[in-house]
């Protein structure tokens, strides 16, 4: 009885933290295809930043004083993931959506594990496995169908190259992860929740700094903002890319990893994009081309293989990004992205994201 009984609550948890996994992946989906209709209303794309950052950061405030203790303890990572996971991602991303469509900017952001691996490869100097090479090949394919470059790079150049700055800053989202997750250093894993709260009060600061969010065009958030001719009023789609595509997303997404490994995580993660296209397509009627499509897809299968290529291990120590051996027991750092995109625990963590991201 005791026998036949006992493998029914590890199941109830995986399917647990499945469903987490696809509600975070549909939040941080939903951050490009809300925030885009708040750009065209007037609002800058580093002032939707700030509005989304300050809303979460202020929600967030009691996981900051419940482990304030990280600001004395790890100083250096919560500067670094404000810096770059939270105000890097966000801001890039933002003002990538502002030129070009919401699919073709997170399919760049999602160039993100490729480049983890080019860390990896050429920073670190370790050795990646040929299946991670064969990802990279793919991802960087699958892009060049996406931009069409054989018309001549019809897209926007500057929002091409802000996506790839949110996928850059993608990296550094990635390295920090990582960053005393297993202890070497003699010191405490920080928790992720903490690195999650201050890291948004950190970016906070820095995008206040630069967003002057005195200069917003308040008026804009009393009115109506268009959903491909649709009226919603734009505070409902500031509360949802506050509340659930940050908020909501980074939570379900560090709670799904705890209960799913990396490497299942990550690929659920990976459905960000496609979530993200769709409902750009459904809702603001950005349609892309079926090669574009075709690319996308391809793309998501080059991260796929790449976060699920672990870097050759030289003393069994984790390596920043993708791999089975990147990410601590009790979760990383943070949740997905990578906008926000939430980038997941193996490639793009549950993420900002969104960057997603």
């Amino acid at each position: 009885m005791h026998d036949s009984t006992q493998p029914a609550a590890p199941a109830r948890v995986r399917g647990l933290g499945l469903t987490l996994a696809l509600l975070s992946a549909f939040a941080f989906g939903g951050a490009g295809p809300a925030a885009k209709p708040l750009i065209e209303a007037g609002l800058q794309p580093l002032h939707v930043t700030w509005l989304r950052i300050a809303g979460a950061a202020c929600v967030l405030l009691p996981l900051a004083w419940r482990h304030r203790a990280l600001v004395r303890e790890r100083p250096g990572l919560l500067l670094g993931f404000g810096l770059l996971a939270v105000a890097g991602v966000q801001a890039c991303y933002f003002a990538a959506l502002s030129r070009i469509p919401v699919g073709v900017a997170l399919l760049i952001e999602y160039l993100a594990p490729v480049l983890v691996l080019g860390w990896v490869r050429f920073v670190q100097r370790r050795p990646v496995s040929r299946a991670a090479g064969v990802g990279v090949v793919l991802a960087v394919c699958g892009l060049a169908c996406v931009v069409r470059v054989w018309s001549g790079l019809t897209l926007d150049l500057a929002g091409m190259l802000l996506a790839l700055g949110a996928a850059c800053c993608q990296v550094g989202y990635f390295v920090l992860s990582d960053h005393g997750s297993d202890g070497t250093d003699g010191r405490r894993p920080p928790d992720p929740l903490g690195v999650i709260a201050y890291g948004l009060l950190t970016g906070l600061l820095v995008l206040t700094v630069f967003a002057r969010p005195w200069e917003m065009r308040w008026h804009v958030l009393a009115g109506q903002a268009s959903l491909d001719g649709t009226a919603v009023p734009a505070l409902v789609l500031v509360g949802w890319i506050v509340l659930i595509a940050t908020v909501a997303a980074y939570l379900t997404g560090v709670v799904s990893v705890r209960r799913l490994s990396p490497q299942v995580a990550g690929v659920v993660a990976c459905l960000e994009a496609v979530i993200a296209t769709v409902l750009a397509w459904v809702l603001l009627g950005e349609h892309l081309a079926p090669v574009q499509l075709f690319g996308g897809a391809v793309v998501l299968l080059g991260a796929f293989i790449a976060q699920r290529s672990s870097p050759k291990q030289k003393q069994d120590r984790p390596v920043a990004g993708g791999g089975p051996g990147s990410v601590p027991e009790d979760g990383p750092v943070s949740g997905g992205d990578p906008a926000a995109g939430a980038q997941p625990p193996a490639a793009r963590p549950p993420q900002i994201r969104d960057a997603g991201a």
